[in-house]
């Protein structure tokens, strides 16, 4: 393969979600139920009947799920594509523009802030205040992110493929940086979030061109150009068709969360 590309800025790779947003609501990984139940554990509350804010929304995955726990949410998304999207999927469901470094939001007006693999595009020194102004007291700020399962061996080989391939590391940059995010020092570097941390595994079977169609809705593919795009998949299907002769593949994920509830 040929040499790995230099990779785009971060504001780039964030707004690069916008043209592929119909891609990323098709092939993403949804959440299991066992994360929502964690995340009532860890805040010591339901979420039905909560206000709760989904801030990067995206195409409303998180936001679909939250709703059908029977909490009352609105969502917050910055992007042109995704906001889009979602209002095409979820019309019932109220959405603003915004990001999580300026919510438009009233002060102490959720009982649930969620971030669902968005968290890390934020800049901490104004989410985390944002997100203790936001919160009514005993809130919770709920951070999670869908990571793969390296110890399953096929995940491994293709990580490293990938990583090879992009010079950057895939681990992280396939899991929405969660692997690195998931860390209560980055997560909130001011230490003014107590956060619990739990994990929870799952997996899901998928024919494998949703599963390449995953993997090419992350940024280090959407910015990376349509000719090495293609060179990178069209190999890969190739190893996965090895190990997956009958074209399902079987994806197994951690979700990685965090909970923090504010006084």
């Amino acid at each position: 393969m040929t040499t790995p590309p230099l990779q785009p800025p971060t504001a780039t790779r964030a707004h690069s979600f916008n043209a592929a947003a119909a891609q990323y609501a098709a092939n993403r990984p949804s959440y299991p139920p066992a994360l929502f139940d964690a995340i009532e554990t860890l805040a010591a509350r339901p979420l039905a009947g909560a206000r709760v804010i989904d801030v990067g929304a995206g195409t409303g995955i998180a936001t679909a799920l939250l709703h059908a726990r029977g909490a009352d949410v609105l969502a917050v998304e910055p992007g042109d594509g995704m906001t889009a999207e979602f209002h095409r999927t979820l019309p019932h469901i109220p959405i603003v523009r915004g990001n999580g470094n300026a919510l438009p939001l009233a002060s102490a007006s959720a009982d649930f802030l969620t971030y669902a693999q968005s968290w890390h595009w934020t800049d901490t020194a104004h989410s985390v205040p944002e997100a203790l102004r936001v919160l009514r007291p005993g809130g919770a700020l709920a951070l999670w992110w869908n990571t793969e399962a390296l110890d399953v061996p096929w995940i491994a080989e293709a990580a490293e493929r990938a990583e090879r391939y992009l010079g950057i590391d895939q681990v992280r940059e396939k899991s929405g940086s969660g692997a690195r995010a998931a860390s209560t020092l980055v997560a909130d570097p001011s230490g003014r979030f107590a956060f619990d941390r739990r994990q929870v595994r799952w997996s899901r079977r998928v024919p494998l061109d949703t599963h390449l169609a995953n993997i090419g809705s992350h940024s280090a593919f959407l910015v990376l150009g349509e000719e090495r795009t293609a060179e990178f998949f069209a190999e890969e299907r190739g190893h996965l068709l090895q190990t997956f002769p009958d074209g399902i593949v079987e994806e197994t994920y951690f979700v990685d969360l965090l909970v923090a509830t504010c006084s």
